[in-house]
């Protein structure tokens, strides 16, 4: 797949950012729409006040009446890491304010599927008797799930921040900033941070009632860890509010203040705590958590990120990380499947539909989300990736591209067929959905239908946004140590990638994938570390005397030396 490097539009001129600042680091915020030096206060002073997320103090008054009558409260949280930190999040705040009865649930996904289904009520009501279910990260969708808790008189807290369908469940209380009466400015708070905001409000309201007078009040700062975690983990943008919950989380983890899970699984992953940034919890301790629940149970997960004891969370760890491990030899054959499919029906390229429906009925559930994302970054196109459900039926994970909001795709199929989806839901780029398995074909129709109407081909062409060039003078560790402090970078708020030409002076090959190669500007006596992670079988040997690069500044550690490496994100002829 081709790939083009384009600079950043800078929305805002560099001359309102701080004149301190250094000259790349001004031109990163202004291409990332910061407008003045108050923008990059990371401060918990900044955070918006818990006033604005409609519902929250309804939901605490719930909260504080059972507690108050020593009423039994269930967590019911989603089975991927953002599920599992707002269920950890929730079970830790409510003990440390005082309640007494306070446990978890997460659905086993392929016995009950996705949310608060009325299977897994009617589970709850024999196991737990909860009088109070509380649904963290899910519940929005699940309309037949809270009748059920309803009618068999358990209240029922809905805290989400999916996008809400046509027809909303009958909680006792609803909170999710994209309701659209939630007044919330930020609508893209993940699921733990809508369920902090509601832990906030009860806080307040327990201490307006005096409830702290007889026992110690929480400091809810020390569950920012998890904040920090579950929020880049769901790759929901990185808006202001959710980098100071980053930020935040992230100056805990570094200073050792954390919970012992966090730290097993960033040291299973080989990562420092002392210098974690939010790419090491997206792209090492999330995918470890969420190996849990896309293979087994995410309980072992819930239990890593609650335990207090050291070694227990070590133990814990290694088990996910192996479960991380099996997932990706599952992952890794699915997608070998996938591309062999491709191969049988297409010759190149240019001849991949707008979108594509892939399937396989020996595909693992668990995995086709994954699997999805891969093949979306391959073709840079819509994906969707099935596996067999129940009896007659498939599901499917959906991954999108931006400019294509693929959960109003499947409202659209929807609409235009009805009864075509059994269930769908999700965000912009990321959804889920359940259809009879021989309707797949009427689907695959009318979801290419859809898109030729939402997308614009030039969409599919694959754009690496560059933040310019760098002077080779300035290409050093102080800029790099400054550009990886200027964060957090994630969704919506990029680590910044730059472009120039290079020579190439060495080169190498390492396990048949990776490039390592030292590199020299044209014209300047420096010379750089390079490393291009899976780029051999885009760039095969022997490479050009002259090099494009897209790189990112690298402060690499090995073996006590600290040094500067350009991690390369694309290389092609100069």
């Amino acid at each position: 797949m081709q790939k083009t490097i384009v600079s950043r539009p800078a929305p805002v001129a560099e001359a309102e950012l701080p004149k301190d600042l250094h000259p790349v680091l001004r031109r990163i915020y202004a291409c990332r729409g910061v407008r003045c030096s108050e923008e990059l206060d990371l401060g918990l002073g900044r955070l918006l006040p818990v006033e604005q997320m409609d519902g929250a103090f309804e939901a605490a008054q719930l909260l504080f009446q059972a507690m108050r009558e020593h009423k039994r409260i269930l967590i019911v949280g989603d089975f991927d890491c953002d599920g599992a930190t707002s269920t950890a999040l929730s079970i830790l705040a409510l003990r440390g304010m005082g309640a007494e009865q306070v446990d978890f649930l997460v659905p086993n996904r392929f016995e009950y599927g996705y949310g608060l289904t009325p299977e897994i009520v009617e589970l709850a009501a024999a196991t737990c008797s909860p009088d109070l279910i509380l649904t963290v990260d899910n519940g929005v969708s699940s309309v037949d799930g809270v009748a059920t808790a309803n009618g068999l008189g358990i209240q029922v807290i809905v805290t989400d921040h999916h996008l809400p369908g046509p027809v909303m469940p009958a909680a006792a209380a609803m909170v999710n900033p994209n309701l659209p009466d939630n007044g919330f400015p930020e609508k893209s708070t993940a699921g733990v941070g809508v369920v902090f905001y509601v832990l906030l409000a009860l806080r307040s309201l327990l201490r307006d009632q005096g409830w702290f007078d007889e026992k110690p009040e929480p400091n809810m700062g020390a569950y920012l860890d998890l904040l920090a975690l579950g929020t880049v983990a769901d790759v929901v943008p990185l808006e202001r509010n959710n980098r100071i919950l980053v930020h935040q989380g992230l100056a805990r983890i570094r200073a050792g203040r954390c919970r012992p899970g966090i730290t097993a699984l960033l040291e299973v992953a080989g990562r420092n705590p002392r210098r974690v940034q939010a790419s090491d919890l997206g792209f090492a301790v999330g995918p470890r958590l969420n190996a849990a629940g896309r293979l087994d149970d995410m309980s072992v997960g819930i239990e890593c990120l609650l335990t207090e004891d050291p070694g227990r969370a070590r133990e814990l760890a290694a088990e996910l990380d192996q479960l991380n491990r099996d997932r990706r030899h599952i992952e890794d054959d699915m997608r070998q499947q996938a591309e062999a499919l491709l191969d049988t029906v297409l010759m190149k390229e240019s001849d991949l539909p707008l979108g594509l429906c892939l399937y396989d009925e020996g595909w693992h559930q668990g995995v086709i989300g994954i699997l999805a994302s891969r093949m979306k970054e391959r073709h840079h196109r819509p994906v969707i990736a099935f596996a067999p459900g129940d009896e007659g039926e498939i599901k499917g994970s959906a991954r999108s591209i931006p400019g294509v909001h693929i959960r109003d795709v499947l409202d659209e199929v929807a609409t235009g067929s009805p009864g075509l989806l059994l269930r769908f839901g999700g965000h912009a780029m990321a959804a889920g959905l359940t259809l009879e398995a021989h309707r797949l074909d009427e689907f695959r129709v009318l979801f290419d239908s859809v898109l030729r109407r939402r997308l614009d081909e030039d969409a599919l062409k694959a754009v690496i946004e560059s933040d310019g060039e760098i002077d080779p003078e300035d290409m050093n560790l102080d800029l790099a140590f400054m550009v990886e402090q200027g964060g957090p970078w994630g969704q919506g708020f990029p680590e910044p990638v730059f472009h120039g030409e290079f020579e190439v002076i060495q080169q190498r090959q390492l396990q048949d994938k990776h490039w390592k190669l030292v590199v020299q500007p044209p014209g300047s006596r420096q010379v750089f570390d390079a490393i291009g992670f899976n780029l051999v079988s885009a760039c095969p040997s022997p490479l050009p005397q002259r090099l494009l690069l897209a790189y990112q500044l690298d402060v690499n550690e090995f073996r006590g030396n600290v040094n500067l490496q350009l991690r390369i994100a694309h290389m092609e002829a100069a």
